[in-house]
C-alpha cells in the first residue's frame, strides 16, 4: 500500500487550497457564522466550475469519478481552511443514496444537478431525544393510498434553507430496521423549519414535518431497504469527514507550533518549555497517525476493499485527535485562545461539533468493536 500522493493528486490538492485561500478565507468563515444560508456563493460557484462537486460521481452525470484517495485530498483541505459548504451532504451523502438505491428516474432528475451544484439535496436524519441507530428514527411515513403522509420532527438538518431537497429518514413499520428514505422538497406544504443555534455556529435547523404528502415516487429504493442504504452510505461519508478533522487538526498544530515559536516568556520561546514541547510532540504524533489510518481507509474503498472495521476507526481517532489537539492548543494559547480575535478557538469548536454528529465515538465504537468480534 502507497500513500504518498501522486503528482495529479497533489495538484488537486494545491488546487482546493487556492480556492479555499481566495472563497472561503477565515474571514469569511467567522463572516458567514450563524447565517441562515452557511456557505459562500462564490465558492461553490467555484467547486462546481472546477467539478469539485461533482469529484467522485460517475461520467454520465457529469462527474469526474474520482475515488475515495482524491475526495480525502479534497476534505483535508476543506478542513484544513474550514471551508463552509454543503459538499458533504449533497455531493457525499444525498448523491451516495441515489446511487445505491434510487430509480432510474430518481439519478436521471438529480444526479447531473448535484454534479453541477445546481441542486443541493440535504440529509434530514437524528430526532429529538433520540440516538444514531435505527431505532432512533420515529417520524412516520404512512401510506395513503399512493403517497405517503409524513409526520416528525427532524433536528441538526445542514443547509436545510439552501436546500433543493431533503432525504428523510422515516419508519414505515414497526420492526426495528423499518425505514424509509423519501425525497422531500422543503418547500412543501406542512414542512416548517427554524434555524439552530450550535457551538460551530453553522447552518443547522430543525425542520417539523407535518402531515406532509409525498408521491410513492418519492421513496428511495424498496421498501424498508432504507436503512441498509443509509448505513452504507455513512460508510463512505465518515471518511469524508476523518479526512476533514485531519485537516483541521494539522492546521491547528501548525498555528500552535509557531505561536509556541513566537511568544516568549522568561525571555525564552514557550516551545522551549519541555512541558510545551512535549504536548506538541504528541500531537504531530497523533496527526500523522490519523493521517495514516485515514488514507488507509480512503485506498480500501477507492480498491474495492471491505471498510466496515477503517471507515468507524479512521473517523473516531480522527476527530478524536481534532478535539484533542484544539484543546491542547487552547491551552498553549492560554486565555487569548478563547477571544474572536483567535483563530485556533474557530478550529476547537468546530473539533467538538465534528466529534459528535455523523455517528459520535460510541456508536463508531460500537462499530469497530462488532468488526473484531465478527472476524
Amino acid at each position: 500500500m502507497d500513500l504518498d500522493l501522486t503528482g495529479e493528486q497533489e495538484m488537486l490538492r494545491e488546487m482546493v487550497r487556492g480556492v479555499c485561500s481566495s472563497y472561503a478565507n477565515l474571514d469569511t468563515v467567522r463572516a458567514l457564522e450563524d447565517d441562515p444560508t452557511g456557505f459562500p456563493a462564490e465558492l461553490w460557484k467555484q467547486m462546481a466550475e472546477l467539478d469539485l462537486i461533482g469529484l467522485m460521481l460517475p461520467s454520465e452525470y457529469g462527474g469526474s469519478e474520482m475515488g475515495a484517495l482524491e475526495g480525502a485530498v479534497v476534505y483535508q483541505e476543506l478542513g484544513r481552511a474550514l471551508a463552509p459548504s454543503p459538499h458533504f451532504v449533497s455531493a457525499v451523502m444525498g448523491a451516495g443514496v441515489l446511487l445505491r438505491a434510487g430509480s432510474d428516474e430518481q439519478k436521471q432528475s438529480w444526479m447531473a444537478r448535484i454534479a453541477s451544484g445546481d441542486a443541493i439535496v440535504t440529509s434530514a436524519w437524528l430526532e429529538p431525544g433520540n440516538g444514531f441507530g435505527a431505532r432512533g428514527v420515529q417520524t412516520r411515513a404512512q401510506a395513503d393510498g399512493d403517497d405517503f403522509v409524513l409526520d416528525g420532527v427532524k433536528l441538526h438538518v445542514p443547509f436545510a434553507r439552501a436546500a433543493t431537497a431533503m432525504i428523510v429518514l422515516a419508519r414505515t413499520g414497526d420492526a426495528g430496521t423499518d425505514v424509509d428514505l423519501f425525497l422531500v422538497d422543503p418547500s412543501a406544504a406542512g414542512v416548517t423549519m427554524q434555524q439552530q443555534v450550535t457551538l460551530a455556529s453553522d447552518a443547522q435547523y430543525e425542520v417539523t414535518l407535518s402531515g406532509v404528502r409525498v408521491p410513492g415516487s418519492a421513496r428511495i429504493g424498496a421498501a424498508r431497504s432504507g436503512w441498509a442504504t443509509w448505513h452504507e452510505t455513512m460508510l463512505d461519508g465518515i471518511i469524508m469527514l476523518a479526512a476533514q478533522a485531519v485537516g483541521g487538526a494539522r492546521y491547528a498544530l501548525e498555528i500552535t507550533v509557531q505561536y509556541a515559536k513566537d511568544r516568549e516568556q522568561f525571555d525564552k520561546p514557550l516551545g522551549a518549555f519541555q512541558a510545551i514541547s512535549h504536548y506538541l510532540a504528541d500531537a504531530a504524533t497523533a496527526v500523522d497517525g490519523a493521517e495514516t489510518l485515514v488514507f488507509e481507509a480512503a485506498w480500501a474503498r477507492a480498491n474495492g476493499r471491505p471498510i466496515d472495521r477503517l471507515a468507524p476507526m479512521a473517523k473516531l481517532f480522527a476527530c478524536k485527535t481534532f478535539r484533542d489537539v484544539t484543546a491542547m492548543a487552547q491551552q498553549v494559547f492560554g486565555g487569548v485562545g478563547f477571544t474572536v480575535e483567535y483563530d485556533v478557538q474557530l478550529y476547537f469548536r468546530r473539533a467538538k461539533v465534528q466529534q459528535i454528529t455523523w455517528w459520535d465515538d460510541r456508536v463508531l465504537e460500537e462499530l469497530v468493536a462488532s468488526s473484531v468480534f465478527d472476524a
